[in-house]
């Protein structure tokens, strides 16, 4: 099973080569030059979760976290949702990058933690709940350019509030590559735990991916407007 990931990943990297890094450097420019100009800024901010192994986080959440953070300091995000379960490792994704958010400033009282979620299109599902039970009315989906192009059809159909993507700019997350804080991560540990890689199959992890298994609220699986 494990040689089967490993396929698709390298699948999915050769897409990414395919279409060339040119057009995951334009969207994201394009975008968020779309929000300035608009002059938009949103309830919050939802941030899909990454593993965190070898403790310390990788270049994808740093990505992602920095962004984010770099957002809410604009004014573009008034909140952010850290989403992400514990999945490959015995540690909550979402409450290991909330932890990086507030070694970098962000007040603890405007991050919310969504730790349900175990693939992409749940991040954006459970998210979308935890926006609804706070009475946020607008919402963008703050990741990196690869994933926010995945994403872009699941979250135009299933969501009757517009999220609005706004991925990464590489360059720009490259100015602040040199923040590093360093935080405890215990409290974001999960005991026990049991990787997804053992509780699931293949065929069952990629169609939690599809998000076959979202409980979605109407026969349409489709969720309403906030």
């Amino acid at each position: 099973m494990l040689q089967k990931s490993i396929a698709v990943f390298g699948i999915l990297l050769f897409l990414v080569s395919l279409y060339g890094c040119v057009s995951y450097r334009k969207r994201p420019t394009r975008l968020y030059q779309e929000v300035l100009s608009k002059n938009l800024s949103f309830d919050a901010g939802i941030v899909p979760g990454v593993p965190f192994k070898n403790g310390e986080w990788d270049t994808v959440m740093k990505g992602r976290v920095l962004w984010a953070v770099q957002l809410y300091n604009q004014g573009i995000i008034r909140n952010i949702i850290f989403s992400g379960g514990a999945v490959y490792s015995p540690y909550y994704e979402a409450r290991i990058m909330g932890l990086y958010a507030q070694e970098l400033g962000i007040p603890g009282s405007r991050i919310f933690y969504e730790t349900k979620a175990e693939h992409s299109t749940e991040n954006v599902f459970y998210s979308y709940q935890i926006a609804r039970q706070q009475g946020f009315k607008s919402l963008a989906l703050v990741t990196d350019p690869f994933q926010s192009s995945m994403m872009k059809g699941f979250t135009r159909r299933k969501f009757g509030t517009r999220i609005v993507h706004l991925p990464f700019m590489v360059d720009t997350v490259k100015k602040y590559n040199h923040l590093d804080p360093v935080i405890d991560p215990a409290p974001a540990y999960v005991q026990p735990f049991q990787s997804i890689l053992e509780r699931e199959g293949f065929l069952r992890r990629f169609r939690g991916t599809l998000g076959v298994f979202i409980p979605w609220e109407d026969r349409g699986r489709r969720a309403r407007a906030l």
